[in-house]
């Protein structure tokens, strides 16, 4: 018989409550940073489940709206696209357009000044988002927009050529 060691301590008490941890849905926690425009809702972070690395939650853009310039400081963001179409503009005077569908990720730097917008006058946009640390760090920017942004195609090893 052969030795396992990830069984070894199954039966180790402190993993019934330092191990898996489920937030129901219906319980994120809304009482996080946030941007004008957009409602953020945290499921993973220090506070509720000790995640010292990352935090998690969902984002919501209602119909038509927009959320006001920022950027995330030294944290890395992850956009993915649950329901509905996403515009993000970013740039010192978000002059760079790219859109996003469900089933799309999108990457932020960190420090990228950016804004998101929901591309639907009717339906709202859904997304799940996660950082690289779980700070919520969200720095609202006083930026004039540019008045017709300069649309950037996806790039990838997969779309060389650009995709939108």
């Amino acid at each position: 018989m052969s030795h396992d060691p990830l069984h070894e301590h199954s039966h180790d008490p402190r993993w019934k409550h330092d191990g898996v941890r489920v937030v129901p849905g219906n319980q994120l926690d809304p009482n996080t940073a946030q941007t004008p425009g957009m409602d953020r809702k945290a499921a993973i972070n220090f506070a509720r489940v000790g995640a010292q690395k990352l935090w998690a939650g969902t984002v919501t853009i209602h119909a038509n709206a927009k959320t006001g310039a920022h950027h995330h400081g030294h944290l890395e963001s992850v956009i993915y696209i649950v329901k509905g179409r996403a515009r993000m503009r970013w740039g010192e005077h978000l002059e760079f357009t790219a859109e996003a569908g469900p089933g799309d990720f999108i990457y932020v730097p960190p420090y990228v000044p950016h804004q998101e917008i929901n591309a639907s006058t009717t339906e709202p946009l859904e997304c799940v988002l996660c950082r690289s640390d779980g700070e919520a760090v969200a720095v609202n920017l006083d930026i004039e927009p540019a008045e017709k942004p300069e649309q950037v195609l996806w790039v990838d090893p997969t779309h060389p050529h650009g995709g939108v």
